[in-house]
């Protein structure tokens, strides 16, 4: 897993005056665009793109073509066209409410990442007036949704990635991989949620961008950190972030954010507020995170008189069955994380990392 660069060496360029200094009587400003005035355009700009354009095609592996509709044309609109369910995600942003279009070509059989999770991916990347910027070329490659990962992605695919799933795949005698089942989409993007005013190779200042998607697959990632004055180390605490969404209100599962950045998240609705204690950190980086001066991972550690299964010296959130790939080790855990007085199995218990009496128990 990366080091992670926490978190408030922040990108400013995109969201402050920036002045160069050419001479003492010589300058020149530029001044970046305010945010909700540059989403109202591109969200114009979005929607007619919808209504001005239609699916030519999609083959049997989700490749999609997406043309302009022609003068006098008769083709009908992505907007208007009920085959694939054209949808949106409202999405808190720089202090803008962004409601986001994606088009689902189809969700996926398997899980959906979280918007930290690393994916496995096959993408292309068009403006729109229909440049191509870049392409994965069919292959899937991987990438790290959280933003402050040492290669960030744009902020709009750990918005959008979150609603599909993954698939299966099968692996051939020669080694190779096919996958099937995928989750497969195009998501429309306003420029904020993109690279803004940072012009990119191909890619002009505020651009809205169009990407056509696969998600093959998907790794869990913990980062959880500890924070010991200006020190920062990333210190995993054994439970997965898509578990730590502790605020099912709103989204569900799935999205966890660091409001201690008040660049990107200057006044978050509750819905994105996922800190038990209360202190500031989120609990999916948090590694006490019912703040009673215990770490969650020793909140899980299996206690020498409680029921011992598997072969992790942790309960994991949940039971889990024997990994069926490995038929020499038997990896079940019949108990998940227990609640206060002892109870390892029934659904919607709280789990000790979130019971401040957790300790008086063991």
């Amino acid at each position: 897993m990366n080091k992670f660069k926490y978190y408030f060496i922040l990108l400013l360029a995109g969201i402050a005056m920036v002045s160069c200094n050419k001479s003492d009587d010589d300058e020149t400003t530029v001044v970046v665009r305010d945010y909700k005035e540059q989403y109202l355009k591109d969200k114009d700009s979005i929607e007619n793109y919808l209504k001005t354009n239609y699916i030519e095609s999609v083959s049997a592996d989700y490749d999609v073509v997406i043309k302009k509709i022609p003068a006098g044309g008769t083709q009908t609109s992505i907007w208007d066209q009920k085959t694939y369910p054209l949808e949106s995600r409202d999405v808190y942003n720089h202090d803008v409410d962004y409601k986001v279009y994606y088009l689902t070509l189809r969700k996926g059989t398997g899980e959906a990442p979280c918007n930290s999770d690393r994916i496995y991916a096959a993408y292309s990347g068009n403006l729109l007036n229909g440049t191509l910027f870049d392409t994965s070329y069919g292959y899937g490659t991987q990438f790290e949704l959280f933003v402050y990962s040492d290669a960030p992605v744009i902020d709009g695919w750990g918005e959008i990635f979150p609603k599909f799933r993954t698939g299966t795949s099968t692996t051939a005698a020669n080694g190779v991989v096919t996958y099937d089942n995928y989750g497969a989409g195009v998501m429309f993007l306003p420029s904020g949620l993109a690279y803004y005013a940072n012009a990119q190779d191909k890619i002009p200042s505020y651009s809205c961008l169009v990407f056509s998607f696969k998600l093959f697959g998907l790794l869990r990632l913990d980062h959880d950190i500890r924070i010991n004055g200006t020190a920062i180390s990333s210190e995993p605490d054994g439970i997965p972030d898509y578990l730590e969404d502790v605020n099912k209100e709103g989204n569900g599962v799935g999205y966890v954010y660091d409001l201690r950045d008040k660049v990107r998240y200057p006044n978050p609705p509750a819905w994105m507020v996922d800190d038990t204690d209360g202190d500031g950190i989120a609990d999916f980086l948090d590694i006490d995170d019912d703040g009673d001066g215990y770490t969650t991972r020793f909140e899980t550690t299996k206690p020498a008189d409680a029921p011992v299964t598997g072969i992790s010296k942790y309960y994991p959130f949940d039971p889990i069955p024997d990994n069926p790939s490995t038929p020499n080790v038997d990896e079940s855990e019949t108990y998940g994380i227990p609640a206060f007085g002892g109870d390892y199995t029934s659904p919607g218990r709280l789990r000790i990392h979130v019971d401040k009496n957790h300790h008086s128990a063991k």
